[in-house]
């Protein structure tokens, strides 16, 4: 019998502990350790900022649902991965052994990588859901005494779209409330240019986002680094396309949402050989790590190069159908491996990006996700703000009933030319 280990319990971590267990079956054991009890529907955080969803909302306990399907839960943070002796060793003292190990971490989010951001500091964040709880806690006091917005990206910033998608639901609130002509809003971002979404754009991602902003009298300040932050200012070096400081600006705010620098989990990224300088899991395209055969990875924890040099520091997301597709490229390379069978299988990195704009939203498609790609397009319209509504809730339930991927789906998106798996 062997024994699987999940690490993270995430939009990857739960996933591959249900394929994991479907896949393999009774002869073998599958356990997933995460630092809470709870999962959480990141995708949903920009709602909680603002009141349009509650924790209860989007966040479900963990133990439960894996019990269901005869998959061991751990609750508890992990202090050390000995990948030598393939152990985990528990920030309660205990360890745990494993035949294979799949990290699906997600991030270490780096506040501390510009002086004064981030919760403890001047900005919010949505990063988590205790993140947007207190964004939301700012928001209220905002609401109370307006004045002007900041929301954007950091340097190292690897996911860019709920950025994009807080500063149109913020403006779309404020609307509702009629106090937009009181809130100023700026978006400050590393990107190049507004719609690279860390992906050198999507589409006509660019001229559509621009649109928008403008349309919302929304400004916006790109190629940005921001070097520290104080109580209601923002410092920023503006780069232009050669590297060099255009312009310093000092931004004024009442309310700054910013999302922070990635980097990986420091249990992570203390595993000699095992990640990159900003401890990011290298893997090869079995989604193993290169040092150690035993180790797979998916998701934001990943190490993908940019896919191109930009002024400021910028990082490839990894989208929720890109990471499900990671998942199961795993899962079947392990099968195999226990079967005696060569690695065969790899990951499309198809990706599909639902954006919520508050009232109406925007529907990114990028097969493969790294460029050169098959298929580039984006579409807008309130039909996207109603299907994010309703991929939350089927995501949610399908997370409970402990269903990776359903046959419907399945079908929906082969009719679509999305796959999972490469051919």
């Amino acid at each position: 019998m062997a024994h699987v280990v999940v690490l993270g319990a995430g939009t990857g971590g739960m996933p591959a502990a249900y394929e994991l267990k479907a896949k393999l079956g009774s002869t073998h054991r599958v356990t997933v350790v995460n630092a809470s009890e709870s999962f959480q529907f990141v995708p949903s955080n920009p709602w909680v900022g603002v009141g349009w969803r509650k924790r209860a909302d989007i966040t479900f306990p963990i133990g439960p649902a894996l019990k269901n399907k005869d998959i061991e839960f751990i609750a508890g943070a992990v202090s050390r991965i000995d990948a030598v002796a393939s152990r985990l060793e528990l920030a309660n003292g205990k360890s745990l052994d494993y035949d294979y190990l799949v990290i699906a971490t997600g991030p270490k989010l780096a506040f501390e990588e510009v002086p004064g951001s981030g919760p403890v500091g001047h900005t919010v964040s949505i990063c988590t859901v205790d993140h947007a709880e207190k964004a939301y806690a700012g928001y209220q006091k905002l609401l109370d005494d307006p004045g002007h917005v900041i929301v954007g990206a950091m340097p190292f910033a690897s996911c860019f779209g709920p950025a994009y998608e807080y500063a149109f639901i913020l403006d779309t609130d404020l609307r509702k409330r009629k106090l937009r002509r009181k809130v100023p809003m700026t978006v400050v971002t590393s990107e190049p240019y507004i719609g690279h979404l860390g992906l050198g754009g999507v589409g006509d991602s660019r001229g559509m986002l621009e649109s928008e902003l403008r349309n919302r009298d929304i400004k916006f300040i790109t190629n940005a680094r921001v070097t520290r932050v104080e109580e209601g200012k923002m410092f920023v070096e503006q780069y232009n396309d050669d590297g060099a400081v255009l312009r310093e600006h000092e931004l004024d705010f009442k309310y700054s949402m910013m999302l922070p620098a990635f980097k990986g989990v420091d249990c992570v990224a203390e595993v000699e050989g095992l990640c990159n300088p900003r401890g990011f899991v290298i893997v090869d395209k079995h989604q193993r790590s290169p040092r150690y055969t035993n180790i797979y990875s998916a998701g934001v924890c990943i190490a993908i190069p940019p896919v191109e040099a930009t002024p400021v520091p910028t990082g490839a997301p990894k989208t929720g159908y890109m990471i499900e597709s990671m998942v199961t490229a795993i899962v079947h390379n392990i099968h195999d491996e226990l079967a005696g069978k060569e690695l065969g299988h790899e990951a499309t990195w198809n990706a599909i990006c639902l954006a919520d704009m508050g009232d109406t939203g925007a529907a990114f498609v990028a097969i493969p996700q790294i460029p050169p790609r098959n298929t580039a397009w984006m579409k807008k319209g309130k039909w996207v703000h109603l299907a994010k509504i309703a991929f939350e809730r089927y995501f949610i339930r399908k997370m409970k009933k402990g269903t990776s991927e359903p046959v419907y789906e399945r079908y929906i998106l082969k009719a679509l030319g999305i796959e999972r798996l490469e051919k």
